[in-house]
């Protein structure tokens, strides 16, 4: 297949997932371009990848005739800028979660995306992990009747990390847009548009992390669903798979988890079944790309492709990304506030 799609990446931690590109014969996207921070690194990384250009300076790439798409894996406060920019010049984009870490950005990303009739793809792994696309596939089919309630979690201990990824002290990261981001998703994926929010959040302590990082949050969604979210960073890792989500229907329950590296895996219990027990259907370990997310990296790509060359809408446009930057924004004003908060007010 021609090559006929030049990709120009912002960012070389996760943005190295992207470099698979170049040896897939079928796809037509080509990673052309590279932008980093260090200029020996992204050269390095350039030569060592078959990658024609490398840069420090975003603009530069952005600036390329022959990049065709912008894929965002910088840090996280940037991602609105860097956003912007691409579309601004006329650049199709694909952003890694979370996608932005203002509600005012959101909306300003899905207005230039709209008028300009680009496309534009939020690039959350939670709605391309095996266990989560079956566990859609449950939900789509009716087998899990209506959901009356539902939770999502995403506990990971970050202070190991710091050290790796230093712009996260440096920032610092807003862990409610980079942490949270991921189990809020997961929920609105499947129950559409958050109404309220109610949050509690404090601060660990375990790390030099200046604000809070671990956060429960309650939500009522417009279509009547109730459900819970825990997002905790600022803790020891406990033993358990870090991503999950539950949805609690009339008909099953059923609990789709994710781990790096490790296999995953969705439980159900149909209730017609009697006797409450599960069917339990485990998934081979993505081992695959810098944080074992490659496959689901591979898909959402897969579908960015499709997206462009049939002129078609991303299943997580700016739009739909909005509503999870809305319900986050309404969670810090309610942490604030000690009050729920409409989401959008």
């Amino acid at each position: 297949m021609a090559k006929e799609l030049g990709v120009g990446i912002i960012g070389l931690g996760m943005g190295r997932d992207l470099f698979y590109l170049n040896r897939d014969p079928s796809t037509r996207f080509e990673v052309r371009a590279v932008c980093g921070r260090d200029p020996a690194k992204a050269a390095r990384l350039a030569r060592d990848n078959g990658i024609g250009f490398s840069t420090t300076d975003y603009r530069e790439l952005i600036a390329r005739p022959d990049i065709h798409v912008v894929a965002v894996f910088s840090p996280d406060h940037l991602h609105g800028e860097h956003c912007l920019a691409a579309l601004r010049a006329g650049k199709h984009v694909v952003v890694t979660k979370p996608m932005v870490n203002r509600l005012s950005e959101a909306i300003e990303i899905t207005r230039e995306a709209e008028a300009r009739g680009l496309k534009f793809l939020v690039g959350e792994t939670c709605r391309w992990y095996t266990s989560f696309l079956a566990l859609r596939r449950f939900y789509d089919d009716g087998d899990l009747g209506q959901i009356l309630f539902a939770e999502a979690h995403y506990v990971h201990e970050i202070k190991d990390y710091f050290p790796l990824t230093p712009w996260r002290l440096e920032a610092p990261q807003d862990f409610m847009y980079g942490g949270v981001c991921h189990p809020l998703d997961s929920l609105v994926w499947f129950l559409g548009d958050v109404d309220e929010v109610h949050c509690y959040a404090n601060r660990g302590g375990l790390s030099a992390y200046p604000q809070e990082e671990n956060f429960l949050l309650n939500l009522k969604f417009r279509n009547g669903v109730i459900a819970r979210v825990l997002g905790a960073y600022g803790m020891v890792q406990p033993p358990w798979p870090m991503m999950g989500i539950t949805l609690y229907g009339t008909k099953a329950t059923a609990t789709a988890t994710f781990e790096d590296f490790q296999p995953s895996q969705l439980r159900i219990v149909f209730d017609k079944l009697g006797g409450n027990q599960p069917a339990v259907i485990d998934y081979p370990a993505d081992l695959e790309g810098a944080y074992g997310q490659g496959q689901a990296v591979r898909r959402y790509m897969a579908h960015l492709e499709d997206c462009i060359v049939h002129d078609r809408r991303p299943c997580e446009d700016a739009r739909e990304g909005t509503k999870t930057i809305a319900a986050l924004d309404a969670a810090w004003r309610s942490h604030r506030t000690g009050l729920p908060q409409k989401v959008g007010a």
